[in-house]
């Protein structure tokens, strides 16, 4: 079958490549490696991602987003250009169309990058979306009706709430809280308080094992590897999710804050349609033990997780391009 459309969730921790009929066939960190002797591009993805904390002088793992938008352009295209060449496969007829999901507060340089990645990349044609639409078209959210929904996308390097009605962002916040930055709050509880370094990889673990928002009632435990800080030796520690809910903690306040704006800027009327529809969490954050829970006793409001949040942004992009005139004229963001 030759592919003539992708839908890309271009992610700050992981890149997801959807094609209709056949859905999510690419799920990969956005890692890229590359020699410091020539700046050739040695890896990507699955394979860049466990060099990192392991490579030699000549060799740097780096993601080239950061907060969800370009933050290195040369070693995005690369990695742009292996996704999209590995969905279209060996056999190349036709150049895609590809949609990209961008965040919402993206200015038009950082658009207009994201659409010349692309376009270098191989695509006939290149689309951005918005991440929250995305994420309520992904989450099966009816986004065109006249009634206001919320949609809290929590993704690697960003969380951004909306609310949405008409097919339009009504009222909408971007903060840069979200899997990265509380894996790195989960690395510094450790060292203060265990005095033992570890690295991103093993905190990213630790949060997916055995964290919660708020404490659990059956604890979890687990064997965290590090090094020691003051001998410099490796030492092993056991870990419960106590501590992981407690380093947590003012990270997910701020989200609770940022969503708490968002409300607080909507027209009431939209307002009380999220009182009683309640708000959908979408992205890879959304998997954290019990973080519905925290963010329904923190507003009030009720939490629903969708249905594959880490799913959703990618599913909404091969959605959007699949049904592009039914569209394009209320949700797209400007095409170039």
């Amino acid at each position: 079958m030759f592919v003539r459309k992708i839908g890309i969730d271009l992610g700050t921790a992981n890149t997801l490549v959807h094609v209709p009929t056949r859905g999510i066939i690419i799920n990969e960190p956005s890692v890229v490696a590359i020699s410091t002797i020539d700046k050739s591009v040695l890896a990507v993805g699955n394979e860049a991602k466990e060099m990192i904390g392991r490579t030699p002088d000549t060799i740097v793992a780096k993601k080239p987003l950061k907060d969800g938008v370009i933050a290195d352009y040369k070693t995005t295209e690369a990695m742009l250009k292996y996704f999209i060449s590995k969905a279209l496969g060996k056999i190349r007829i036709f150049k895609p169309e590809v949609m990209i999901s961008i965040p919402s507060g993206a200015t038009p340089t950082e658009r207009r990058a994201v659409k010349d990645a692309g376009m270098a990349a191989g695509a006939k044609e290149v689309y951005v979306i918005k991440e929250p639409i995305a994420a309520a078209i992904g989450s099966n959210i009816p986004i065109g009706s006249a009634a206001g929904h919320m949609i809290v996308d929590m993704g690697g390097g960003t969380t951004e709430a909306a609310v949405i009605s008409l097919g339009g962002i009504v009222a909408c916040i971007s903060v840069r809280v979200a899997g990265n930055r509380l894996d790195a709050v989960i690395a510094s509880y450790i060292r203060r308080k265990h005095n033992l370094a570890i690295g991103e990889q093993t905190a990213e673990r630790v949060k997916i094992e055995i964290g919660s928002a708020i404490p659990l009632e059956k604890k979890l435990k687990m064997d965290v590897k590090g090094r020691e800080m003051t001998t410099g030796l490796p030492k092993t520690i056991i870990l419960s999710s106590d501590g992981v809910t407690e380093a947590v903690q003012d990270d997910l306040e701020a989200i609770v804050d940022a969503i708490k704006l968002v409300l607080y800027n909507t027209p009431p009327e939209l307002s009380a349609d999220v009182m009683e529809k309640g708000m959908v969490l979408a992205g890879g954050t959304a998997l954290l033990r019990n973080i519905d829970k925290f963010i329904s006793q923190a507003i009030g409001v009720p939490v629903f997780v969708a249905d594959e949040p880490l799913l959703a942004v990618a599913k909404g992009t091969g959605i959007t391009l699949d049904n592009l005139e039914a569209y394009k004229k209320s949700i797209l963001a400007m095409k170039w």
